[in-house]
C-alpha cells in the first residue's frame, strides 16, 4: 500500500484534487484520510472524508455521479493528491454543476460561468 503523509494536519485529512482526466478541468476540491486512501486504492472509485456528517464519503453515493480513478498523481510532501477522474454523470458539484468552481471573481463580486447538468432538487429529493 503506498503510505501518504496524513501526520502533518492535526486531523489527520489532507487534500485531494478531483481532475477531469479527460480535457483537465478542475473538478472538485476535497479531503482524504487513510481510510478513504485506502477505499479509493481498493476500489478505483474516488473516496473522500466528509468534514460535514465527519465520515466516509463515496463520490456519487447519492446522487449516482461517481467518480472513477484514472490517475492519482501525489505531489513531493506526498501530504495532497490529485485524483484524474471520469466524471460520471458530468457534475461533480452536489449544486449541480459540472466544476464546484462555477464562479469567477469579476470586480467585486462573484459571477457564475457554468451551466447546471442536474437539478439538485430532483437528485438529492431534499
Amino acid at each position: 500500500m503506498i503510505e501518504l503523509d496524513f501526520s502533518k494536519s492535526k486531523n489527520g485529512l489532507i487534500p485531494a484534487i478531483a481532475q477531469d482526466s479527460a480535457d483537465g478541468k478542475v473538478l472538485m476540491l476535497a479531503y482524504i484520510n487513510k481510510e478513504a486512501w485506502e477505499h479509493t486504492l481498493r476500489t478505483g472509485t474516488a473516496t473522500y472524508w466528509s468534514r460535514s456528517r465527519n465520515k466516509l464519503w463515496i463520490k456519487g453515493e447519492s446522487s449516482g455521479n461517481v467518480q472513477r480513478i484514472k490517475e492519482i498523481l501525489v505531489d513531493c510532501d506526498e501530504d495532497t493528491v490529485v485524483f484524474k477522474v471520469e466524471q460520471v454523470g458530468g457534475a461533480a458539484c452536489h449544486l449541480g454543476y459540472r466544476s464546484c468552481f462555477f464562479r469567477k471573481v469579476e470586480d467585486d463580486k462573484l459571477v457564475t460561468v457554468g451551466q447546471k447538468v442536474f437539478d439538485p432538487e430532483q437528485v438529492y429529493k431534499k
